[in-house]
C-alpha cells in the first residue's frame, strides 16, 4: 500500500462508524480511509435484517461495492478514489481521498489482556501496526464506542469520536426558541415602529440593529411590569413584524381546561394552536408540560375549530429497563404499552371537561375516539391528510428516522415533536447528534415552524426536586 500522501491523514473505520453512517466513508474529504477486513466480517454478520442498522449496513456494502468494481488488484493496493461513484455529496465538496482495504496480514503484539481474537482488539492491533510500518502518517482510529477508544487511549492510540453526525458542537448552542429583550429595547427599535391590529391582534413593525438575529416564529419577551410577550411573524433584513402572543394563563383562555403555568408553556400553546404553524419541536425535561400541551392543542383544533379530522401518536419503542417481549394484539394494542403519558393526559383532560363523572367519561370517550396510536414500523410510504401528528420520545430519532416521518406529512397535517434531550437511549445516539436537535437546528430559520425550550416543571414538587438533585 503507498499511503505516504503528504499533509493527509489515515482514518482506520470501525464497524459502528459504518453502521451509524453509510456515507460516513465519503465524510473525511481530502484524508485516506483505511477498512480492516475485521471490519467487513461485522458487515457481513449484520446485514441481514429489517432494522435501520441493516439497512445502513446493505447500503454501506453497495458503495463499497460500487467502489471494487472493476479495479484490478493493483488499483486496490493503491487506494481506490472515493470520485469513483456518485454518492450525492460530489455537489458539495471535492474528494481526492483514497480508500484502503486490508489486503494482507498487519499484526502488532497486544498486551496479554488484549487477546486479538475479539474484533475491537483486532482493530487495535491493526491500527498499531500501521503506525510501525507508516511513522511519518498520521493514523487516527474513529470510533462510535467509547469504551473502544479509551482502550485505544491506553495504548497510546489517536482516537476520535465521528463528529460529522453531530448537528452542533455543543448542545447548549441549541436554538431555545426565545429571546430576552433588553430594557432600553424600544429606545433604540423604537423610532420609527408601526402599530395596527388585525383579526383582533395586535401588530408591531420595528427596526434596528437586533431585528437581524431574531428567527421566524421566535418568541420575545421583556422582564418588567409591561410583561412584554411578542412572536416574530416576519423578517426582512433590519425589519421585522411582531405580533402579540396571546395569554393563555387566564382561566378565560384556557384549552381543555388547562392553562399554562409559565411563560414558556404559553409560548408553546401560542405555537401550537397557530394554524399556519406545521411543525412545532417542544424540548424540556420530565415534567414540563410538553405532551399534556399538545394533547389539549391537538383536542382543541380536532374537536372544536375541526381543523384535523384526528390526532396520530407515536413514538420510538425504545425499552428503558430489559424488554417485555412480543406482544399480542391489533397495532394499537401493541403500542398501548409505550403510549402510558398519552394514557395519563388524555384522563386528565377528561376530568376537567365536566363537573360530573358521567360527563368526563363522556368526554374521555370521544377523546379517544379522535386519538389514534401508530408504530413508527409502518409509517414508511404513508401519507397523512389533515392529521394532528404527535412524535413522543423524538430525542430516541436519528435524523433519518425523524426525515422519513416528517415527509409522511400531506396537505393540513401539523406534526408535533416532543422530547428529551437528557434521556436518549438509543445507542451510539447523543444529544448532539439526535433528530431531534438536527431538525430543531434545521427548522428554524422556516416560516412555518416554531420552536420553544420549556425550563420550568410544573408536575409537581417532588417530581421537580428529583429531576434536579438526582
Amino acid at each position: 500500500m503507498n499511503i505516504q500522501s503528504a499533509g493527509k491523514k489515515l482514518f482506520v473505520l470501525d464497524t459502528n462508524v459504518l453502521m451509524h453512517d453509510p456515507t460516513s466513508i465519503f465524510r473525511f474529504q481530502e484524508h485516506n480511509i483505511f477498512i480492516p477486513m475485521v471490519v467487513l466480517e461485522e458487515l457481513d454478520h449484520a446485514k441481514k435484517g429489517l432494522s435501520d442498522v441493516s439497512r445502513n449496513v446493505r447500503q454501506v456494502s453497495r458503495f463499497l461495492d460500487e467502489l471494487i468494481r472493476d479495479a484490478d488488484q493493483k488499483t486496490i493496493n493503491e487506494g481506490l478514489p472515493l470520485s469513483r461513484i456518485e454518492h450525492g455529496l460530489a455537489s458539495e465538496r471535492e474528494f481526492d481521498g483514497r480508500l484502503y482495504f486490508q489486503t494482507r496480514q498487519l499484526s502488532h503484539l497486544l498486551p496479554d489482556d488484549l487477546p486479538g481474537q475479539i474484533a475491537d482488539n483486532s482493530i487495535l492491533s491493526i491500527v498499531l501496526a500501521l503506525g510501525k510500518e507508516y511513522p511519518d502518517v498520521s493514523v487516527i482510529l474513529v470510533s462510535k464506542d467509547i469504551n473502544m477508544r479509551i482502550k485505544a487511549a491506553a495504548l497510546q492510540i489517536n482516537a476520535e469520536d465521528y463528529h460529522n453526525d453531530q448537528t452542533i458542537e455543543d448542545i447548549d448552542l441549541l436554538y431555545n426558541g426565545t429571546m430576552a429583550l433588553d430594557s432600553d429595547f424600544w429606545e433604540e427599535h423604537g423610532g420609527k415602529m408601526e402599530s395596527w391590529q388585525e383579526n383582533n391582534n395586535t401588530y408591531y413593525r420595528v427596526n434596528g440593529p437586533l431585528v437581524a438575529e431574531w428567527y421566524p416564529n421566535q418568541y420575545l419577551y421583556m422582564e418588567g411590569e409591561d410583561n412584554f410577550e411578542a412572536i416574530v411573524k416576519s423578517r426582512e433584513g433590519d425589519t421585522s413584524v411582531l405580533q402579540l402572543a396571546r395569554d393563555y394563563r387566564t382561566k378565560h383562555n384556557s384549552i381543555w381546561g388547562i392553562s399554562a403555568k409559565n411563560r414558556e408553556q404559553n409560548f408553546a400553546l401560542n405555537a401550537l394552536l397557530d394554524p399556519n404553524i406545521d411543525f412545532v419541536t417542544l424540548i424540556g425535561s420530565a415534567g414540563t408540560g410538553k405532551t399534556l400541551l399538545a394533547l389539549a392543542a391537538g383536542l382543541s383544533l380536532t374537536l372544536e375549530s375541526k381543523l384535523y379530522l384526528e390526532i396520530i401518536m407515536t413514538r420510538e419503542t425504545m425499552p428503558v429497563g430489559e424488554d417485555i417481549g412480543f406482544l399480542p394484539g391489533t397495532e394499537e394494542e401493541k403500542m398501548a404499552p409505550w403510549m402510558g403519558a398519552l394514557m395519563d393526559n388524555l384522563e386528565l383532560l377528561g376530568s376537567r371537561s365536566g363537573t360530573t363523572e358521567w360527563e368526563q367519561g363522556a368526554s374521555q370517550n370521544v377523546m379517544m375516539n379522535r386519538v389514534k396510536i401508530r408504530s413508527l414500523n409502518f409509517m414508511r410510504g404513508r401519507t397523512f391528510l389533515n392529521r394532528y401528528l404527535i412524535i413522543d420520545e423524538a430525542q430516541n430519532l436519528t435524523p433519518k428516522q425523524m426525515k422519513t416521518l416528517i415527509t409522511r406529512a400531506g396537505p393540513g397535517t401539523k406534526i408535533i415533536c416532543i422530547g428529551n434531550l437528557a434521556q436518549i437511549d438509543t445507542p451510539y445516539l447523543t444529544a448532539t447528534s439526535s433528530g431531534l436537535t438536527y431538525v430543531v437546528d434545521r427548522f428554524k430559520s422556516w416560516p412555518n415552524s416554531a420552536h420553544i425550550t420549556l425550563r420550568r416543571g410544573e408536575r409537581s414538587r417532588l417530581a421537580d426536586f428529583a429531576s434536579d438533585n438526582l
